[in-house]
């Protein structure tokens, strides 16, 4: 079973209105929602934004329904100059930018203790993500690369430069890390999808608006045609 992971209710709408034989239950005031999708058993979940959300999130899945695979959509700000608005980023691994204990001798975003400065995303799922993205999504261009996150939405060019200097992020939001955490420990295998709304450069309150809703029918092409394709 494959679980699937939206930040927010636009994200997993249309997933749900496609999906067949549902079931609804509500744990940690999140509702999941199990049943088929082109035929494969998935369970498709609105986390709510923010790591904390993301992480419980994962947890449930993991316990609850035991899902073999993790897949988190949703939208983020480009921090490379090539990847531009409407594009897919595709987490080759993610890393929590906001973590900082530097005191303590850890490099900036290793979580205290842990193995791991970041969480290695699944290859198998990446590959497939990146061939899909080519057949439903023609018109915008697929990348590769390192997402970041934190509990703050970036729209300043300075901490832009920052993050993709420091981390050499390929973009920046607000769950895929905890995913990937929680992912990582649980042993599950993970990918976390970004379509690219604003460039996190202060411009966001223009572009935000006019992309979301072209960011997430890619993001939901593309989903819809890795479930066909992937055996779990």
């Amino acid at each position: 079973m494959l679980g699937i992971i939206g930040a927010m209710e636009e994200e997993v709408e249309q997933l749900k209105e496609a999906m067949e034989n549902v079931s609804v239950e509500t744990k940690a005031s999140m509702d999941f929602f199990k049943g088929t999708l082109a035929g494969r058993p998935v369970v498709v979940v609105r986390s709510g934004i923010g790591k904390v959300n993301a992480g419980i999130c994962t947890q449930i899945l993991a316990d609850s329904y035991g899902v073999k695979a993790v897949v988190n959509t949703g939208i983020a700000g480009s921090l490379q100059a090539q990847i531009d608005i409407g594009d897919i980023v595709l987490s080759t691994d993610t890393l929590q930018h906001d973590v900082e204990a530097e005191a303590f001798g850890y490099p900036a975003g290793q979580i205290p203790r842990m193995d791991t400065l970041a969480f290695p995303a699944d290859e198998r799922l990446i590959a497939c993500a990146e061939e899909c993205c080519s057949l439903v999504n023609p018109d915008i261009k697929t990348f590769r690369g390192r997402v970041l996150s934190g509990d703050q939405f970036i729209a300043d060019g300075e901490k832009k430069e920052r993050l993709a200097g420091i981390f050499q992020g390929c973009c920046t939001e607000m769950e895929g890390a905890a995913v990937g955490q929680a992912a990582y420990l649980n042993g599950i295998p993970f990918l976390v999808i970004r379509a690219i709304s604003d460039k996190a450069d202060g411009s966001a309150s223009v572009d935000y608006p006019e992309f979301e809703s072209k960011a997430i029918s890619h993001t939901v092409a593309l989903v819809k045609a890795m479930i066909k394709k992937l055996e779990l």
